[in-house]
């Protein structure tokens, strides 16, 4: 009876509380994508054919001719993880004896040369697939990169390094196979060569990892620069890079829930991972440019949740003119030439941004301008030709060359975009379009004071360019500039008070500012608009939430999962740089790594978890807060709603077996974040179960 009154105490203390907000989510996690569940009947997923596959794993941690401070600890170990991936059928689905593991002394010159450059192109085939996987020191020489093996010799570089070029001339031209994939964990000591700079070294030797081949999926440790780190931390010691390719391709990797892992998932997750592990210190690298993002990598049966009805996958614009004559572009590639009132429609567009563009002779162009393309919808897209042409020619084709650039979505191409598009604006300082588009360059490249200075240069042009006006205010609520976001955004709804997207981002700045009667009140609106638009739902049912109107924010949040629920490797394409209701959701991280997309579904659950345990639905509170988690790990707000619905749990049946979860998820909450204004009465209920639980034994 003690426990019972001192729990209910403890658990009425904090109901007479202000629900605890969801915070923006600025931080670093630990994500996870889980795939929600389909209303549809489920199936039994089809599985993937298993190509013939041929591997060569390389670790190498002694070397004898080196000093001992250049001796590795884990690269072995390593070397047996990747063995043991790939041949599971939890994983690679090699056949073992198509695999050939080379540590210790027979991880030679001789046996790198024998296994990469004989063994592998004698039974390669052209359908077949073809691993090849180093762990040790990588150097250059005389502007030459090389892998060392055992019996490296730093007084004979030459003769006793393995040559990247011999490796490229291989995979290249002597391996026959559909699928060819390298991942090097290498440059872990820096430069290991007479003379050489470490630093040099290193960034020499990635560029040249990267640029084997075309049609090679080249992952490696580290980009330019850096070194590639171990730690015994991690199962008993790995290279930080392996242990990630490791747990990828054992299934942490697929986002998609399909069971495969592809190269773009393996990509994407190792990049991410070891950038958080190590604090921004390491960064996996891999031209997307360069390979076939569904490359199939590997096959996870446990992993494989059922399918059902597929999501739509793409949607569709209709363009519609003002005059006769124009030619519409989509992505740089012509849709037709409209006549004034005639739509002609875009089917089959992926969903994310895309550039548009309206040209008539004489005029000046309608755009290149962004729209955005939502799965299974059809949106409109006015092209208006108002001003004869008058832009410098220059200028033009600086920027239709920038755009080429932009689109190709990695850091170099983003880097050479922005000098184009500063040399256009150099050309035409009028040119409004290449001030907006280096705004959005600058952002990508995370460079937020160059693109304000963009953004405010195209206002400063063009007063009206209500794109930029949304954009900036997107940019400037990643940095958390709340107040100044909104002002933005209110100029754009001055101008245009249905603007989708200025309701969208500044529904989620109320949010922010706990304005939840003014984030209800343009969420609403952004809904009447567009009422298939996942995320106006989400900032509504947040609002509702801590405005104590549980009732109305549960079937929101659940709208928005409905509305949002389509294949994951979509979810990374959307919105994350323009035009879009995910602008400015705290974007710390890349595109492609979709963080974004995970914190937006455990807000989501958290949400629907938080209505549940209020209306005393507990059971369904514990499973929704399991949710949240399985997006986020790390979410101290779930872990802390998850212990007080066990520990109210506990109130109403008397059992005692929901105390300890109870105590396990306030301790988590309290490690993640023992500063939160929970923290006191986490303490306390743990300390009075505690004592009960001491008591009763």
């Amino acid at each position: 009876m003690r426990l019972i009154l001192t729990l209910l105490t403890a658990a009425l203390a904090y109901s007479q509380q202000q629900p605890p907000p969801t915070p923006p989510k600025t931080q670093q996690r630990d994500l996870k994508v889980e795939k929600l569940e389909e209303t549809a009947p489920a199936a039994t997923p089809t599985a993937p054919k298993i190509p013939t596959s041929y591997a060569v794993i390389v670790g190498v941690s002694r070397y004898p001719k080196l000093p001992p401070e250049l001796q590795l600890q884990f690269t072995e170990r390593d070397a047996q993880s990747i063995f043991t991936a790939l041949i599971s059928p939890e994983g690679g689905n090699f056949h073992v004896e198509n695999v050939h593991l080379l540590t210790g002394d027979k991880a030679t010159l001789a046996g790198l040369r024998r296994e990469i450059d004989t063994w592998l192109p004698s039974v390669a085939k052209e359908e077949d697939r073809v691993l090849i996987y180093f762990a040790g020191h990588g150097f250059m020489y005389q502007g030459k990169g090389y892998l060392a093996p055992s019996d490296f010799d730093r007084d004979h570089v030459a003769e006793s390094g393995f040559p990247m070029d011999e490796l490229g001339a291989v995979i290249g031209s002597k391996i026959h196979a559909r699928s060819k994939i390298l991942l090097t964990d290498a440059c872990h000591s820096g430069a290991i060569t007479p003379g050489a700079d470490a630093s040099q070294d290193t960034e020499s030797l990635n560029k040249s990892l990267g640029a084997l081949n075309n049609n090679l999926f080249s992952l490696t440790a580290s980009r330019a620069s850096e070194r590639s780190f171990e730690t015994p931390d991690l199962k008993g010691g790995h290279g930080v890079f392996t242990y990630y390719v490791v747990e990828g391709m054992q299934g942490e990797a697929d986002t998609s829930g399909d069971g495969i892992v592809t190269a773009d998932e393996l990509s994407e997750y190792v990049h991410t991972q070891v950038r958080e592990f190590t604090g921004s210190k390491q960064n996996p690298t891999s031209d997307k440019t360069n390979f076939d993002p569904n490359m199939f990598l590997a096959y996870v049966p446990s992993k494989a949740k059922p399918a059902s009805a597929p999501a739509p996958k793409f949607g569709t614009l209709i363009f519609e003119a003002n005059m006769d004559g124009v030619e519409v572009f989509v992505d740089g590639k012509t849709l037709g030439v409209l006549e004034k009132g005639k739509p002609v429609s875009a089917a089959g567009l992926a969903p994310g941004e895309h550039t548009v563009q309206g040209v008539k002779m004489g005029y000046e162009p309608d755009g290149p301008r962004q729209e955005m393309v939502y799965p299974g919808q059809e949106s409109p897209v006015k092209i208006r030709i108002l001003i004869p042409r008058r832009r410098n020619k220059a200028a033009l084709d600086l920027l239709q060359d920038g755009l080429k650039l932009y689109h190709k979505g990695n850091e170099q191409e983003y880097k050479k975009a922005a000098v184009l598009f500063e040399n256009a604006l150099a050309a035409d300082p009028t040119y409004s379009q290449a001030a907006f588009y280096l705004g959005l360059t600058y952002s990508a490249l995370f460079d937020y004071d160059k693109a304000g200075a963009a953004y405010k240069k195209a206002i400063q042009i063009d007063p009206d360019y209500l794109e930029a006006h949304a954009n900036y205010g997107g940019m400037l609520l990643d940095t958390g500039n709340v107040d100044e976001a909104i002002r933005q955004l209110n100029t754009v709804l001055q101008r245009e008070p249905n603007h989708a997207v200025g309701l969208t981002l500044i529904a989620q700045a109320y949010r922010f500012k706990d304005l939840y009667p003014q984030s209800i009140e343009a969420a609403r609106k952004a809904i009447q608009i567009n009422p298939k638009t996942a995320e106006p739902h989400l900032w509504l049912a947040d609002s509702l939430r801590l405005s104590g109107k549980f009732p109305d924010a549960k079937p929101e949040y659940a709208v928005y999962l409905k509305l949002s629920d389509f294949d994951s490797k979509l979810a990374g394409q959307l919105n994350y740089y323009v035009l879009g209701s995910l602008v400015g959701f705290g974007r710390k991280k890349r595109v492609a790594e979709r963080d974004i997309w995970n914190d937006l579904h455990n807000m989501a659950w958290f949400g629907i978890c938080e209505c549940e345990r209020k209306a005393s639905n507990l059971d369904a509170a514990i499973a929704d807060c399991q949710k949240a988690l399985t997006y986020d790990a790390k979410d101290p707000f779930a872990h802390y709603t998850l212990g007080l619905a066990f520990m109210t749990k506990a109130i109403k049946t008397g059992s005692v077996a929901e105390l300890d979860p109870a105590i396990q998820h306030f301790q988590q909450m309290l490690t993640i974040n023992p500063d939160m204004a929970e923290a006191d009465m986490a303490k306390k209920n743990i300390a009075n179960i505690q004592a009960f639980l001491k008591q009763s034994h």
